[in-house]
């Protein structure tokens, strides 16, 4: 007898950083980019602007999956009240870099999990900590492209490294993605994380417990 196929997980996002990470865990996985309108409103502070914006994309992409789990996330960088996010061009992204250098900014990253109307959600907060600027090392490091699609213009997973002095919290959360959250996250929607061989999958739950966050 055929085994039934593992649920899939749909990830509602372009990130080739979030598709790796899920990966690694051997998840079935779908990947669907949401486009959502992701202009700061005004006084919008960017823990609640990136929780808004993975709302957006979870409930967007759920809507053409509504029987699948949908996985979605928003990292910003906060500095000063200001939201930095990805940049226009390379110009904007060395505008950026100038900006955060020599000094601690904080990476916000929010997923969203959604499945048959039930969503969670989850905020992940880091410090981060640029080397002082020098215009060689930031120019090279624009030079590079690496970070022309990410938040603040740069990966700390990448080359963008060498520009990182230290990381205080959860280093995942400036990658994009807190893997840590995930399980609860299923949880709190009807859905459990279980080991099969050297994979996990996803598979309803038989008990509900606790309240979600929402319905809609």
């Amino acid at each position: 007898m055929t085994a039934p196929s593992p649920m899939r997980l749909v990830l509602a996002s372009a990130s080739p950083r979030r598709r790796e990470l899920l990966q690694r865990l051997g998840l079935a996985l779908q990947v669907v980019p949401a486009q959502v309108d992701e202009t700061p409103g005004d006084d919008e502070p960017g823990p609640v602007h990136a929780l808004r914006v993975a709302a957006d994309k979870a409930a967007l992409v759920a809507s053409r999956y509504p029987d699948l789990p949908v996985l979605a996330a928003d990292t910003v960088v906060l500095r000063d009240g200001r939201i930095f996010g990805k940049p226009k061009d390379r110009r904007e992204a060395a505008e950026m870099l100038a900006a955060l250098a020599g000094a601690t900014h904080v990476v916000a990253t929010a997923v969203v999990a959604r499945f048959r109307g039930v969503a969670a959600s989850h905020l992940e907060l880091a410090r981060v900590t640029f080397v002082p600027f020098d215009t060689d090392l930031y120019a090279w490091y624009v030079s590079t492209g690496e970070g022309d699609d990410k938040a603040g213009a740069y990966a700390v997973q990448g080359q963008g490294a060498v520009l990182v002095e230290r990381v205080e919290g959860n280093v995942q959360a400036v990658v994009g993605l807190p893997l840590a959250a995930i399980p609860a996250l299923l949880r709190r929607i009807g859905l459990l994380l279980k080991a099969e061989d050297s994979r996990l999958t996803i598979a309803p739950r038989h008990r509900t417990e606790g309240n979600p966050d929402h319905r809609g």
